[in-house]
Parts: C-alpha cells; sequence; structure tokens
C-alpha cells in the first residue's frame, strides 16, 4: 500500500498520469503482422512482365520510368502509375543507372623523378613585398628537385618571360649540365614561348 501511495504521489508531482506510467512499465505485445491482402487494382504477374518488358525495349531502355510514363501517356497508352514503374523496376534489380555511361580508367597522374642530381629543375615565381606599401618584387628560384639545391635565383621589379628564360640560360651554363626536364606550372611566364624554347 505504501508503495501503491508513493507511486501515486510521484505521478502527481510530475503531472504524468498512473495509465501512462503503467504502459511504460508494462507494455503490450506487438500484435502479430497479417499479411496485407493485395489491392483489387494490383497488376498481375503477367502485366508486370510486360511493362518490365516494356522499359527495358530498345526505343526506352535508357529513359526513366518518369518518362516512359509521360510518353506512352502522350500515345494515350496506360500502363500503370508512375510509382509502380520504379516498383516493378526494383525488383527485377533495375533500379539504378539506366543510361549507359562511359566508364574511363584512373588516370595516372604523371610524376616526376630524379635518381641523380641536374635531372629535373623545378621553377616558380613568388612575389615579396617590398619596404612601402604597394611596392611588389618578384622572386624567380630555380631548384633542384633531387638536392632540393637551389641552382638559381633572382629577385626583379616586375614579371617577364624574358628574364624568365635569360635566368634559365644563365643557371644551365652555370651548372654545366642540362637538365632532362625544367618543370613549372601553368603560370603566364612559365607558358611563355620565350621559356618554352629555352
Amino acid at each position: 500500500m505504501r508503495l501503491l501511495v508513493g507511486i501515486v504521489d510521484a505521478c502527481r508531482i510530475t503531472g504524468r498520469s498512473r495509465a501512462t506510467h503503467h504502459r511504460r512499465l508494462h507494455p503490450r505485445p506487438p500484435a502479430p503482422k497479417r499479411p496485407r491482402p493485395a489491392p483489387v487494382t494490383a497488376l498481375s504477374a503477367t502485366e508486370r512482365a510486360a511493362v518490365l518488358a516494356l522499359m527495358n525495349s530498345g526505343e526506352y531502355a535508357e529513359l526513366p520510368p518518369a518518362q516512359i510514363y509521360a510518353r506512352e501517356l502522350d500515345e494515350g497508352r496506360y500502363h500503370c502509375s508512375e510509382r509502380t514503374m520504379y516498383r516493378i523496376l526494383k525488383e527485377a534489380g533495375q533500379d539504378g543507372e539506366r543510361r549507359r555511361i562511359a566508364i574511363h580508367g584512373a588516370k595516372t597522374v604523371p610524376e616526376l623523378v630524379a635518381d641523380a642530381p641536374s635531372q629535373v629543375f623545378t621553377w616558380d615565381i613568388t612575389k615579396l613585398a617590398g619596404p612601402d606599401r604597394g611596392i611588389w618584387y618578384h622572386a624567380y628560384v630555380i631548384i633542384d628537385i633531387y638536392s632540393r639545391y637551389i641552382v638559381g635565383w633572382t629577385v626583379e621589379r616586375a614579371e617577364s618571360a624574358e628574364r624568365a628564360e635569360e635566368l634559365i640560360r644563365e643557371t644551365i651554363e652555370r651548372n654545366g649540365i642540362v637538365p632532362e626536364t625544367v618543370h613549372a606550372d601553368r603560370g603566364t611566364s612559365m607558358t611563355s614561348r620565350r621559356s618554352r624554347s629555352c
């Protein structure tokens, strides 16, 4: 009796119904699921097979059900709802992409490898802040990728393809070895005809 009074008082204080409290402590077992009867308007197995054959025909094989449904209605033919077409495709395991899509293999990323000095040079231009606001200098740097040694550099007031060409030629002459590759990004000075002709 004391326990029952305690639960009644607790429910009153918290504002919770005793019936709710009892249902939470002693839930009803779930009712057994009865098989759902098939609707009267459901398509027969033959009709479903005909709709699937229609969607897989040469004319419609690459189209989604929404377009097939619309085109058939335009021709005055109604087979089933658009949603039923999707269901039929799902049952047949054809609910993925219907269009033929070209599959390209993974592209290999070109990689420059050097196993000795002076085989591959890489160069770039970066801006350096000057002594006053709005004044910038351009640092040209050429690096040997094998040793990470800076083989050539200069600082200029402006970026120019002519100066880039001169720096590359000077670096090659000073180094005494012509590298197999001089790598650069796609900057304007790098893609100029003068730089490419070095």
